[in-house]
């Protein structure tokens, strides 16, 4: 099988001989593990200004970059950063990871309309507004889902794409930012509608948020993603719990704690990576992975620390 085709049986809930899929949502370590800056942390404010051969070379390098770390680290899934942004340097992206690499990577891109937490800025007005313009803040809703949904209609269109990440951030450490009955009023509602859309049209999605989702995981599970991601222990979040409650409707990725692999002991990072194995493992429907990402100033050697755990002991027997 590829590493596509095993990724997606783990996010069907089908368990395959051999090693548990694995990826990371981001992989902004490609400085030191190739020498080059990750796309996502490029700027190119000079887009317009150069000839279409120095943008060519730029669009190349950066799916090199994806394709390199891929392979480098036995990925199985690639979340794409276009940059910049527009949706034909989407398709010349996506169309160029696929040349160089064909079907061997699950290939994803972000997808999520839904409200996330705002930002400590504009927290207070965000919440206010809520309350004081809830119709308004419905039919906003339903305008994003209308709108993602064409997105999606244009890339099946357009052909090379597997799924999407929803990257939506709904919780803090201690619980979500909306309380589960108002959750299920400005949340709920439309992430499920974007993702029966995205499940008509063939694709999966794989709903992201950190924090504590325990309040919330209900909703979560019944807007009927493919899987969870990611799981976060700073967060309270445990995977055996939500494998025993869930694990038969929804694939789990990561769990490994983040805080430990930029501060805990070499043992402890060990004991995460172990504890996300065995609970995550049985029956299938696991994807190993960090309970966020390999994030920028994330030690590489502790990545590879936990990467190596995941090399050596997180294998189905064969059949």
């Amino acid at each position: 099988m590829t590493p596509r085709e095993r990724f997606i049986a783990a996010l069907e809930r089908r368990p395959v001989p051999g090693r548990v899929p694995h990826f990371e949502l981001v992989f902004f370590l490609t400085m030191e593990a190739l020498g080059k800056i990750h796309p996502g942390q490029r700027h190119y404010g000079q887009w317009d200004q150069m000839t279409e051969t120095e943008r060519a070379l730029h669009r190349n390098e950066m799916a090199d970059i994806f394709v390199e770390t891929a392979r480098k680290y036995e990925h199985s899934a690639i979340f794409l950063h276009p940059n910049p942004t527009t949706e034909a340097e989407t398709f010349r992206l996506l169309d160029l990871v696929r040349e160089k690499s064909g079907d061997e990577f699950f290939l994803m891109l972000h997808g999520d309309p839904t409200y996330s937490i705002p930002s400590g800025k504009d927290m207070v007005e965000q919440a206010a507004w809520f309350y004081e313009h809830m119709d308004d803040a419905m039919d906003t809703a339903n305008r994003q889902v209308d709108e993602q949904l064409a997105w999606c209609e244009r890339l099946k269109a357009h052909g090379g794409l597997d799924g999407f990440a929803l990257c939506s951030d709904y919780c803090f450490n201690d619980n979500p930012f909306l309380r589960p009955d108002l959750f299920a009023v400005l949340i709920t509602p439309y992430l499920k509608r974007v993702i029966a859309g995205m499940r008509e049209m063939g694709f999966y999605a794989i709903k992201h948020t950190d924090g504590n989702i325990m309040p919330i995981l209900d909703q979560l599970i019944d807007a009927q993603p493919h899987a969870l991601h990611s799981l976060d222990p700073q967060g309270g979040v445990d995977i055996a719990e939500v494998k025993r409650l869930y694990g038969d409707r929804v694939c789990l990725i990561g769990n490994v704690n983040c805080g430990l692999l930029t501060s805990g002991t070499d043992e402890e990072v060990i004991e995460s990576a172990r504890y996300c194995i065995q609970h995550g493992m049985p029956g299938g429907g696991y994807v190993f992975s960090t309970s966020n990402c390999a994030f920028t100033g994330l030690p590489l050697e502790r990545y590879e620390l936990m990467w190596k755990v995941w090399h050596d002991e997180a294998i189905y027997p064969e059949v």
